[in-house]
């Protein structure tokens, strides 16, 4: 599978995943802090109405990277294996065909061999869409966890910074036009990555 519809599945779900946390309780002006690591003003305080751009949180978020990579690698084996069997049967009945039109099957044998090639292809059809049903969950896995890391994260961190609603937006909307400051996805994302890491350090 190719990874942009992997990408556009997992932006999908996550953004299902409630993002807006209302709360109204301290907080102050605060400094955002890029991933580079310097430290960018921002006018956003408690009570203000603040986004993050899933999109790049989904493609810089270490765990998202590490996540798909795995997913990748697992849908590869299982579409190689696929390709595989498929290439067999094709074969099989390839050689099949050849045989007849030379002659040399008898009309019995001719009839038993194509009652095992049919059987052969139901057994196939069965295994592939047993696959992809195994695909299929291998990302619905993927991005409950990218959904639950990120939402859990997000609620903590609001309860430090109490914004008014933490929106998401993906690929310009809800958000067409805001203020830059309001945009909190650096400093959400080096949290996001800073807490990825220690929990990997301590496993």
């Amino acid at each position: 599978m190719k990874n942009t519809s992997l990408i556009l599945s997992i932006i999908s779900l996550v953004a299902v995943v409630a993002f807006g946390i209302l709360s109204l309780t301290k907080g102050g002006k605060s400094a955002d802090v890029q991933t580079d690591g310097s430290a960018v003003e921002t006018s956003a305080s408690k009570g203000d109405i603040v986004y993050v751009n899933l999109d790049r949180i989904l493609m810089e978020y270490d765990m998202a990277n590490d996540l798909r990579s795995v997913v990748e690698t697992k849908i590869q084996n299982i579409q190689s294996e696929v390709n595989r069997r498929a290439k067999k049967l094709e074969n099989d009945v390839i050689d099949f065909q050849n045989k007849i039109d030379k002659g040399l099957l008898t009309r019995t044998n001719a009839e038993v061999q194509s009652q095992k090639l049919q059987q052969q292809e139901l057994e196939f059809n069965n295994y592939a869409a047993q696959k992809e049903q195994e695909v299929q969950e291998e990302q619905v896995v993927m991005m409950n966890q990218l959904g639950d890391a990120i939402q859990t994260f997000i609620a903590k961190y609001n309860e430090q910074k109490q914004y008014a609603m933490i929106l998401t937006n993906s690929g310009g909307a809800p958000v067409l036009v805001a203020d830059p400051a309001l945009d909190i996805t650096d400093d959400v994302l080096a949290g996001l990555n800073e807490e990825y890491i220690k929990s990997k350090n301590n496993k």
